[in-house]
């Protein structure tokens, strides 16, 4: 994985760390497709919750330079998408993490979640 992308990828789990998001996973999904070479997935509490996390994440990488390509369902704060080209953050309330079960789908990506985790304080 090149440098740069482990950079934002920790820059990114900052900013969840940051916000309270929880149940963080990190997948290595360069071997599985083309859409991106990363995914993030976390919960959120609330509709709020998930907002202030995706505006957290957006925050923290535009002080670096990288803005999303696009943003989806924000405006309902179920499952909010970040998508970043090189990596994909997947915001989502617990009920609709369940239902789409994206760790289960891509269960044989390799999760990279430990190595990006900041150490502790």
């Amino acid at each position: 994985m090149k440098a740069d992308l482990v950079t934002q990828l920790r820059q990114t789990v900052a900013a969840l760390e940051d916000k309270k998001a929880f149940h963080l996973m990190v997948l290595d999904v360069s071997k599985k497709t083309s859409i991106a070479d990363a995914f993030v997935l976390c919960s959120a509490g609330s509709q709020r919750h998930a907002q202030a996390v995706a505006d957290e994440v957006e925050r923290a990488l535009r002080e670096h330079g990288t803005r999303p390509l696009a943003v989806e369902g924000y405006p309902q704060g179920t499952w909010i998408l970040l998508d970043y080209v090189d990596f994909i953050v997947h915001i989502f309330q617990e009920e609709r993490r369940e239902y789409y079960a994206l760790e289960r789908l891509w269960g044989d990506a390799l999760d990279i979640t430990a190595g990006l985790l900041a150490p502790p304080r």
